[in-house]
């Protein structure tokens, strides 16, 4: 997961959570990651939703990259459950997202 800090990660955790009023917040949050980063937010989902496993990183991140058809926030905001899913996945890849998160709060 060295393309994006687990701190990014539990930005979006948290704006999720409160999407109806921090929709603008993540979408601007998000552009201005650079591709790679945001790629890398997406792998973390999917390893969260259960699409790859925590061994199939390379290919979940080269997935995301080579997949990426729509705004990455749009895509996101999109996802049922995301908080959940990244949360799963920073936990899969050994990060605590709760611990991430609280270092926000």
């Amino acid at each position: 997961m060295e393309k994006i800090s687990a701190t990014k990660v539990a930005a979006v955790i948290v704006m999720a959570r409160e999407l109806d009023r921090a929709e603008g917040e993540m979408r601007g949050f998000i552009d201005r990651m650079d591709e790679e980063e945001q790629a890398a937010l997406v792998a973390v989902m999917w390893i969260g939703r259960g699409v790859f496993e925590v061994e199939e990183w390379d290919e979940a991140y080269n997935t995301a990259v080579t997949e990426a058809t729509t705004p990455t926030a749009d895509y996101l905001i999109g996802t049922p459950h995301l908080a959940d899913h990244l949360e799963s996945g920073l936990d899969a890849l050994g990060v605590s997202a709760v611990d991430e998160e609280n270092q926000l709060m």
